[in-house]
């Protein structure tokens, strides 16, 4: 066996063991959600689906379901629109303060959780949001506009401009031009932010387990909760059930986006 032919081995066991580590707490959980007894074991001893319908059946479950799968919706929507026109406006600039605004608006990534959940929760108290609507939203935003920006600036910065000084030139307004040109090529950016933007708000526990209330409770808080009352193989249930759609939706945006870009 050649020098190359090794390495190119060596290299894809590599990738292959590193695949099966990242995979493998899937790989745990998803048997345990057939457990026929109520404790988390793995590997189960029977084979069940109760748990499953309990999900479906226990108000507390999918309640919290509902409103995960609600706020995801209007934070995906919001933060669309704002990290959309943040990077264009960034884009645009082409200075030093784009770059200084651009990592202002990144910081959610950067700073730790815990320290973004408290700073929230202090205003919150004042403002009375904790355990609203409006206060999961904005918190939920706030940790998802980030992806957006980085998404729709990663299509901005191959761009053409000069497609949209064609369009001016041949009479087309600013905004006939860009949702003429400039959305139909960024849109495959604009798809992709949102889709992180949901799945950042549907996964999202640090934040919501500060701003959570009784009467409105996101299901990773639930989830967090069952696990510190009784841990039954209903968590491995929504764990399995999350991790399947949570695939599907990036799966489907990112073929969309493959599909889009081999067209252009």
């Amino acid at each position: 066996m050649s020098a190359r032919a090794l390495s190119k081995l060596l290299l894809g066991l590599t990738c292959l063991m590193i695949a099966v580590w990242l995979v493998a707490p899937t790989l745990v959980v998803i048997p345990m959600s057939f457990a026929d007894k109520k404790s988390l074991v793995f590997p189960p001893t029977g084979f069940s689906t109760q748990w499953y319908r309990n999900f479906f059946t226990n108000p507390q479950w999918f309640d919290s379901f509902v409103v995960s799968l609600k706020v995801a919706v209007m934070v995906s929507a919001t933060a669309t629109i704002i990290g959309t026109l943040a990077a264009m406006g960034i884009e645009r600039m082409r200075s030093r303060a784009g770059g200084i605004i651009r990592a202002l608006l990144i910081t959610p990534m950067i700073v730790p959780g815990v320290v973004l959940a408290v700073g929230i929760y202090a205003v919150y108290l004042d403002t009375r949001l904790v355990g609203t609507w409006i206060g999961y939203v904005l918190a939920h935003t706030l940790l998802a506009v980030p992806f957006v920006v980085i998404a729709v600036g990663a299509n901005l910065a191959v761009f053409d401009q000069r497609l949209e000084t064609a369009a001016a030139s041949l009479g087309a307004s600013r905004l006939t031009t860009f949702f003429t040109v400039t959305l139909p090529l960024i849109l495959p950016g604009i798809l992709s932010g949102a889709l992180f933007a949901f799945v950042t708000s549907f996964d999202e526990v640090i934040v919501s387990l500060f701003i959570t209330s009784p009467q409105l409770k996101t299901l990773p808080v639930q989830i967090f909760s069952s696990m510190t009352r009784d841990a039954d193989p209903t968590v491995a249930a929504v764990g399995s059930l999350i991790f399947l759609t949570t695939s599907v939706i990036i799966g489907a945006g990112l073929l969309f986006g493959v599909r889009k870009g081999r067209r252009q």
